[in-house]
């Protein structure tokens, strides 16, 4: 017999399972399986500032580099293709976000802050992963999981972090230097359709 002992601060829950098979000790269990089943979260969507968005869309964007990477792999297109399309992104798009942020956002928590000197670390992972030349498939698929992680830190995190602290002068500022320009893409040889 193998028993569980669960507990989920997520579903507000505690309970015994005993097996793998679904025998369940005690009457509240069919609340706790539904619940566990439902996967139901009390967490709220982040509730994006207005002068934090167009950095956020721009998030949008660099999932999507993500997913144009990993389609090219999946249908075996060459990587010098591949890495042609990420470098146009990483100088058009990706290093001047980075600089954006690094300049006009995060001194808003100072640079001696912990999630600040995280989130310039990993800009400069990424800078490193984009301009590799050696190992470039092996870059590439990195950077499929590097982006993705620093995008969800910045979004779930520090961006909440920023949101918290920032003055009216401040976003203030961030909105005057904010242009809402439309994103365009490097179509030229769209690898990922």
């Amino acid at each position: 017999m193998i028993v569980f002992a669960i507990s989920s601060i997520k579903h507000n829950l505690k309970g015994i399972l005993l097996n793998a098979y679904g025998i369940y000790s005690d009457s509240a269990t069919s609340n706790i399986v539904a619940k566990l089943e439902k996967n139901e979260s009390p967490v709220k969507p982040i509730k994006r500032a207005e002068y934090l968005k167009k950095l956020s869309r721009e998030h949008h964007h660099g999932l999507l580099l993500v997913w144009k990477i990993k389609a090219g792999f999946s249908k075996n297109i060459a990587v010098n293709r591949i890495k042609q399309y990420t470098d146009w992104f990483y100088a058009a798009h990706l290093k001047p976000h980075f600089q954006e942020e690094e300049v006009q956002v995060f001194p808003i928590l100072g640079n001696d802050n912990i999630l600040i000197q995280k989130a310039i670390q990993e800009h400069q992972q990424l800078a490193q992963l984009f301009n590799e030349t050696d190992n470039v498939e092996r870059a590439l698929k990195q950077i499929t999981i590097d982006l993705v992680n620093h995008i969800r830190f910045e979004e779930r995190i520090l961006f909440n972090q920023i949101q918290t602290v920032a003055t009216p002068e401040q976003i203030t500022m961030i909105e005057a230097l904010h242009t809402n320009e439309a994103f365009t893409d490097n179509t030229t040889d769209p690898f990922w359709n």
